[in-house]
């Protein structure tokens, strides 16, 4: 990054707040302002996807008639002192407009139809003002061009208005006729004093708010599921670099793994949807490990649960748990059947009409079952599974799965009912991931089996048939996990962009 950055926008010389930011002589800033061709954009389109965005932000509208609501995507965030964090759209705000950029509000109204939308975002001044040159933050010469309002308009199929504009229309509403996301937007939230709660038992109106946009995102459309099937693609091709790098005799970092996945994430899509978990022999054993500061060693196994985000920030999560040396030991491969056999029932359970807690009672019981094959439960399987015990968990903390879709874990402001307590149905994209972890530590396991775990996850959409396995582009079973090993290592290492 430039040790010399603009002072935040203004129009006189005086320094900026900052030790490094330089003061600017009067000439120069006369200079800059000018000489500057125009740089319209022009032939823009609307978006194809715009349509997809009006209709759900008219199912929203309908289901909360005469009702003002406002949906923020949020600011951007500081990751250290004047450093920010890549932004990152809020997935409500995204899913309803398409817009990706940062400090944008959604301002749905009661119209004269069944809504009127409004868009608030920051304009594009580019040479009309000096921040094109002088906020590192907004200007243009240092950030890019962005779209102006009506530009943003043409290509979204949405009315944009400054931001400026935002507080006299928040200043105005009526809060018992307003929901408000919340969470995204300190301002925003300030300006629209929240619902007081009195019975705890009683959903506030900004949560029922929350929980309805989850409830709509539920089904996908078919170029929702083409977003997502563009992803999984994505993902596997990541895989492959991974296999195809991965010695047999040696043993690298788990951060070598995490940047070739990365870097296939970053080149195709957006990046990657989560951080990436790349578990190396008993690092594999914590379900959530990301620090990634281990090393494979051969003879072991590694847990890779990896996602790409493509650009339309739908994402992928699959999970492989592979041998370092290309071959499963046999307790190793006993282990990996059970997981595989579990994983393969509760597939074979979804389809639209079946609880989601069946696929999950599925899943359980399978493993279940195959932690006293191994001889490590200590009850019976139906006891070990009751509802007053489940010690079985003790070896397999997490659920089956979770809704995919614009989030990792989607739809998660969802009512119970509508989620865990509800009935899969067409259009739902879920995640089937059992797995088993041996903690190194775990004195009521046989030593052979501590410091292994293994997940195998996949994302599966459920169709007016059944199902389709998304992310079949990568095998499951363990002899075609073998095989598939191999032929990526005969082909050797690619470095993604130059392939």
């Amino acid at each position: 990054m430039s040790e010399t950055q603009a002072t935040t926008p203004a129009d006189d010389s005086k320094a900026g707040e900052r030790s490094h930011d330089p003061t600017y002589p009067p000439k120069f800033l006369e200079f800059m302002r000018t000489g500057w061709g125009a740089s319209d954009l022009s032939d823009l389109m609307v978006l194809p996807q715009a349509v997809r965005h009006e209709k759900r932000r008219r199912a929203l509208s309908q289901a909360f008639p005469g009702e003002t609501l406002v949906i923020p995507t949020g600011r951007e965030k500081v990751r250290a002192n004047d450093t920010f964090y890549r932004f990152r759209a809020g997935s409500d705000y995204a899913w309803l407009t398409g817009d990706y950029d940062p400090e944008g509000v959604l301002v749905i109204s009661p119209g004269t139809g069944d809504h009127d939308a409004v868009l608030f975002r920051r304009p594009r001044k580019s040479t009309d003002s000096d921040e094109f040159f002088r906020s590192a933050q907004y200007g243009e010469l240092w950030v890019g061009r962005k779209h102006s309002l009506d530009e943003t308009s043409t290509r979204l199929g949405i009315e944009c208005r400054d931001i400026e504009d935002l507080d006299s229309v928040l200043s105005q509403l009526i809060s018992d006729k307003t929901r408000v996301l919340r969470g995204y937007d300190a301002s925003v939230d300030a300006s629209v004093p929240a619902e007081r709660v009195t019975d705890a038992t009683e959903p506030s109106r900004d949560r029922e708010l929350a929980a309805v946009l989850s409830e709509l995102r539920l089904v996908k459309d078919d170029w929702e599921v083409a977003q997502l099937q563009e992803a999984i693609d994505i993902t596997v091709r990541g895989f492959e670099d991974v296999a195809r790098m991965l010695p047999t005799d040696r043993a690298i970092s788990e951060r070598v793994i995490e940047g070739v996945f990365g870097h296939r994430s970053r080149l195709e899509g957006n990046g990657i949807g989560y951080d990436s978990i790349v578990g190396a022999g008993s690092h594999a054993t914590t379900l959530h490990w990301i620090t990634n500061d281990g090393r494979t060693t051969p003879g072991e196994l590694i847990l890779m649960d990896m996602g790409t985000e493509n650009n339309h920030l739908y994402t992928a999560d699959v999970t492989r748990t592979i041998p370092v040396t290309g071959r499963f030991t046999p307790l190793q491969r006993q282990v990996y059947d059970i997981v595989l056999a579990s994983q393969q029932a509760g597939m074979d359970a979804v389809k639209p009409g079946v609880e989601y807690k069946h696929i999950h009672e599925t899943c359980m019981r399978v493993l279940a079952e195959g932690l006293s094959d191994l001889g490590v439960l200590p009850v019976g399987v139906d006891e070990a599974m009751a509802e007053d015990s489940l010690v079985y968990r003790r070896w397999t903390l997490h659920g089956f799965g979770h809704m995919l879709g614009i989030d990792v874990h989607d739809c998660a402001a969802a009512r119970k009912e509508h989620y865990w307590k509800g009935t899969l149905a067409e259009g739902h994209v879920l995640t089937v991931e059992p797995g088993l972890y041996f903690q190194e530590h775990d004195e009521l396991v046989p030593e052979e089996l501590r410091g292994i775990g293994i997940r195998i996850e996949d994302d599966v959409l459920v169709t007016a048939e059944g199902r389709q396995n998304l992310s079949d582009g990568l095998p499951r079973a363990a002899d075609d996990v073998e095989e598939w090993l191999a032929r990526q290592r005969e082909a050797g290492p690619r470095i993604a962009g130059l392939d």
